[in-house]
């Protein structure tokens, strides 16, 4: 292969502000801490079964079904997953590295005796699959216990706002419409 026939993979990541009206913001203002909530759970349940050695697979044998029960969707479920596994694989990362102490210490037994929690509002995952832009329109769609919301305003300075269509920034870049209301 030569040097010019490879590909480059860059993934890019855009703060955008989200600009919810009332009845969204309560959905989205309801799920966040849900999501959470449930990763708790399944952290408890993983380290019940597991200890800090759960893996994607068994806590999705163990958890999936509930997640779905619960009102989270398939790739919600998913994520959550998928977050607790990592969480338990960085902290066992960082007890194996002596991050927390030598073996016996204070801080590490601390860390080793109990699961993973993950605070109320602390960041979730959402792919493309929970999220979908309108740029045009300045909006996006997202996936919340109430079902998805649609039409949810977003804003975003200008060259991020380029980035994420997968357009160039700068003084070449296609002006997009300036996003009205207060």
């Amino acid at each position: 292969m030569k040097d010019w026939e490879r590909a480059v993979i860059v993934k890019l990541v855009v703060q955008v502000k989200v600009i919810p009206d009332a009845g969204q913001a309560s959905a989205l203002e309801r799920t966040l801490p849900a999501i959470n909530e449930a990763a708790n759970r399944v952290s408890a349940v993983g380290f019940e079964h597991f200890g800090l050695k759960a893996s994607i697979r068994e806590l999705r044998k163990l958890c999936y079904g509930e997640l779905r029960a619960g009102g989270f969707g398939a790739q919600a479920a998913q994520h959550i997953i998928k977050r607790v596994a990592d969480a338990c694989s960085a902290l066992r990362a960082n007890i194996r590295a002596g991050n927390l102490g030598p073996e016996g210490s204070k801080r590490r037994r601390k860390a080793e005796s109990k699961a993973v929690t993950f605070r109320t509002d602390a960041a979730h995952t959402y792919d493309d699959r929970c999220l979908s832009w309108n740029y045009d329109a300045q909006t996006v769609s997202i996936w919340t216990l109430d079902g998805r919301v649609k039409n949810v305003r977003f804003a975003c300075s200008q060259p991020r706002h380029d980035l994420g269509r997968g357009q160039p920034s700068g003084p070449q870049a296609r002006p997009v419409p300036a996003l009205a209301g207060p």
